[in-house]
């Protein structure tokens, strides 16, 4: 892409990339931040503003995601390359930075399907994990090397420990010594030329043999190391020096080790520099409120109220657009007016839309690719080479007038002006015309009227003009297109105090059609704005509509979840109370079997007349609570033949009818229950599939219930044909409910009559089994107690 450096600086480019470096983490992404530059490929643009928006996801979906931690450590892999041993500190920085490979390259190895411009990027991240072990096992915060560096300088450590405190426990025995305490300036230990001594008064210098280190300033005191600690001063010594060599091999080591890995460590160290710049990117988006606008390939602009970047406080949003329906714009009206801010605007814009920044404008922006941008904006004034402020802004025009073609955006403040009015009007309309035929793509400000004109006569070429509230008298700063604007000069200089008369002879020297036409301008103005505040109260209004639509589906879904909430709280309920029915009929059918076993027939009816009496109960329960309940939905059933399959409401539970109903009750079995409900408490069951094969398992489930017998007879069957008779007829029997069965299964040789109880200890339907007694078979029978 073509932009000199005068139109980057007139755009305040680099303004937005200084501020864009303060958003980098690390000297690399600083780099490039300041190093940016517009391109022109759109394929380049595309990638670019995608990888700001995969940064602003990042920060949104993983806000803990550390992405910092590692340090600029270029100077430091060179200088190991050429054989320079690196320092603690530096080998610290290196060892951190090789984490923050290793972390990085695992966090988007993981996430790639989420972010995968930067998984990308993330490949060329290298596998350091023994260097790093090395050195950061070595070398511990504040840059000292740990003891377990190596084994021996551990070793060495150890025993200059222990050599030091046998020193000092010499000294210390010294200066406690009641017969050396008189010649002892203070009784301590210190430190003089890396050799423990001890402060001795001068005037006693005989009676402490030993060496002189060093003495006080005023000359009072030596420092002298006694000769009974010299020798193991002087091992000290030797142990502290072989600690350094041992210190400078391990540092040797290490350096030679990021030698070695200075290629894959230079890559990494790019890739790094890329993702941080990627987040200042995505950073500075965030602080901008900005978003990625739509990119063409074609040089073409639809700004939506866009915002300029370095402008705070509250900023009004400005619209533009070119390069669709026309391909000039002719901007007119008031100074102070936000003509220029509206030119720098839309420069900036494209400049870091090219430049894979997001833009500060709303939803639906569309920037295309341009390959050349132009701007004359500013005073350029200069005395030095005697130019006068039309001479520089000629001096722009003609450098863009050999430059400018159909890729190009070229932006215009006061064109022609600094000369006659009607000379400079006359230019301005040639160096437009000149531009509107090689297909630029212009932005032109101005106070002629003549240029006004100029847009009206030509195809292609559009007015605009910034808005001037004719009541308040004060610029609005919006951009409205397709409208001449007035310089308001009258109305802006009363507002400023001139004299009420003055500006009366002032309008008197204006022609009858101008001022016709300055009337009428007035008039569109204040039509225009009243248009405006309709649109934005109908804007509004359309909105305040939304939300209530919403809001009133939002209560639907509410209604709605608190409806199925009560659906499902009765379920419970009826839940509940199935299972208080089904635990009362069991008691039920326990008495029975008690009572009929009963041998005397009272007994027997008495227990008959009682177990109804407590069935109508239970009925008379189950009603009052199902009249308590909200009837169920569905339609109550005409006519029900046997085996057909019912839902019960009441009890939530499917079951078969077993006989047409009688008196409006109908008996249904209900798992290993028969119950007799009212017709109106049954609902057809919904049928999943084809419904005859589940009505005829039904008939045959409800004759069985009907007909079987009390007894089985398997007498001449094999074993195994037995028991399989026998399990079906278990089954049966328990879903008919019956009470004691009797299996026949002979005497013979009681090979049958064993695999049968074997059978019945472990069958899931029998509580207890014995032998027949006198009268129901002897030993060839076998009782069975149901569950």
């Amino acid at each position: 892409m073509f932009v000199d450096e005068r139109t980057l600086k007139r755009l305040e480019y680099d303004k937005v990339l200084e501020r864009l470096a303060g958003f980098a983490g690390s000297p690399l992404g600083r780099d490039r931040a300041l190093d940016l530059f517009p391109d022109d490929n759109p394929v380049t643009v595309r990638r670019s503003q995608s990888e700001t928006s995969e940064g602003r996801n990042l920060m949104r979906l993983d806000p803990a995601a550390e992405m910092g931690g590692w340090y600029d450590v270029r100077a430091q892999v060179v200088q190991a390359s050429r054989g320079i041993v690196l320092d603690p500190e530096d080998l610290l920085a290196v060892g951190r930075t090789l984490s923050a490979v290793r972390r990085l390259k695992k966090f988007f190895l993981e996430r790639a399907d989420r972010y995968p411009l930067m998984a990308e990027i993330s490949e060329a991240l290298g596998t350091f994990a023994d260097l790093e072990r090395r050195i950061l096992s070595a070398i511990l915060p504040g840059g000292l090397v740990a003891d377990s560096a190596s084994p021996a300088l551990g070793q060495i450590r150890r025993h200059l420990a222990s050599h030091q405190g046998q020193v000092k426990s010499r000294l210390e025995s010294f200066i406690r010594s009641a017969t050396y305490q008189k010649y002892l300036q203070d009784p301590i230990v210190t430190i003089r030329e890396n050799r423990y001594v001890i402060p001795v008064k001068q005037e006693y210098r005989a009676q402490v043999p030993g060496i002189v280190h060093d003495q006080s300033s005023s000359g009072a005191t030596l420092f002298i190391e006694p000769m009974a600690v010299v020798e193991a001063n002087n091992e000290v010594r030797r142990l502290q020096a072989a600690e350094k060599q041992e210190v400078a091999r391990i540092l040797h080591e290490l350096s030679e080790g990021v030698s070695r890995a200075s290629g894959d460590l230079t890559v990494s160290l790019d890739a790094l520099g890329r993702i941080d710049f990627i987040m200042a990117r995505a950073r500075y988006s965030l602080s901008l409120d900005a978003w990625e606008p739509e990119i063409r390939s074609g040089p073409e602009l639809d700004i939506i109220k866009g915002r300029h970047p370095l402008l705070g406080g509250e900023v009004v949003p400005t619209s533009i657009a070119l390069g669709r329906e026309f391909n000039t714009l002719v901007i007119t009206g008031p100074n102070t007016g936000g003509k220029t801010v509206t030119l720098k605007t839309a420069g900036l814009l494209v400049l870091m839309a090219q430049s894979g920044l997001h833009v500060p404008a709303g939803e639906g922006t569309v920037i295309g690719v341009f390959g050349r941008v132009f701007a004359d904006i500013g005073d350029e004034q200069s005395i030095e080479q005697s130019l006068s402020t039309f001479s520089s802004h000629m001096r722009n025009i003609v450098d863009i007038l050999k430059n400018a073609g159909q890729d190009s955006l070229v932006l215009l403040d006061e064109l022609g002006a600094g000369t006659d009015p009607a000379e400079g009007s006359a230019l301005a309309q040639a160096v437009l015309e000149r531009l509107h035929c090689e297909g630029a793509k212009t932005v032109a400000t101005t106070h002629y009227s003549e240029l006004k004109n100029f847009a009206f006569a030509n195809p292609g070429v559009e007015n605009a003009s910034v808005e001037f509230d004719p009541v308040s008298l004060r610029p609005t700063y919006r951009l409205i297109i397709g409208r001449p604007g007035r310089s308001n000069a009258f109305e802006i200089a009363a507002r400023l105090g001139l004299e009420p008369a003055l500006v009366e002879r002032s309008r008197e020297f204006i022609s009858a059609d101008q001022l016709r036409a300055a009337q009428l301008m007035d008039h569109l103005e204040r039509e225009s704005q009243e248009a405006g505040r309709d649109r934005e109260e109908a804007s509004r209004l359309l909105n305040e509509a939304r939300l209530l639509e919403e809001r009133n589906r939002s209560m639907n879904r509410e209604l709605a979840e608190k409806s199925e909430a009560v659906v499902l709280k009765a379920r419970e309920e009826a839940a509940v109370m199935v299972r208080e029915v089904r635990r009362e009929a069991e008691e039920l059918i326990k008495e029975l079997r008690g009572k009929l076993s009963s041998e005397a027939a009272r007994e027997r009816e008495t227990g008959i007349r009682t177990a109804r009496e407590r069935l109508v109960g239970l009925e008379s329960k189950a009603a009052h609570k199902a009249r308590r309940a909200k009837p169920s939905p569905g339609d109550i059933p005409s006519n029900l033949s046997p085996g057909e399959e019912v839902f019960i409401p009441r009890f939530n539970q499917k079951g078969f009818v077993l006989g047409p109903p009688e008196d409006g009750q109908v008996t249904v079995q209900v798992g290993i229950i028969k119950v007799t409900v009212p017709l109106s408490d049954l609902r057809r069951a919904e049928r999943s599939g084809p419904g005859e094969g589940k009505v005829e398992v039904a008939r045959i489930m409800a004759s069985k219930a009907r007909e079987i017998s009390t007894s089985l007879d398997l007498r001449g069957m094999t074993a195994d044909e037995a028991l399989d008779e026998m399990d079906k007829y278990l089954d049966d029997a328990g879903l008919a409910g019956l009470p004691k069965v009797y299996i026949v299964h002979g005497k013979g040789t009681g090979a049958l009559r064993a695999a049968v109880q074997r059978e019945l200890k472990t069958h899931r339907r029998v509580k207890s089994f014995r032998l027949g007694e006198t009268g129901e078979g002897g030993m060839g029978c076998t009782v069975v107690e149901m569950q």
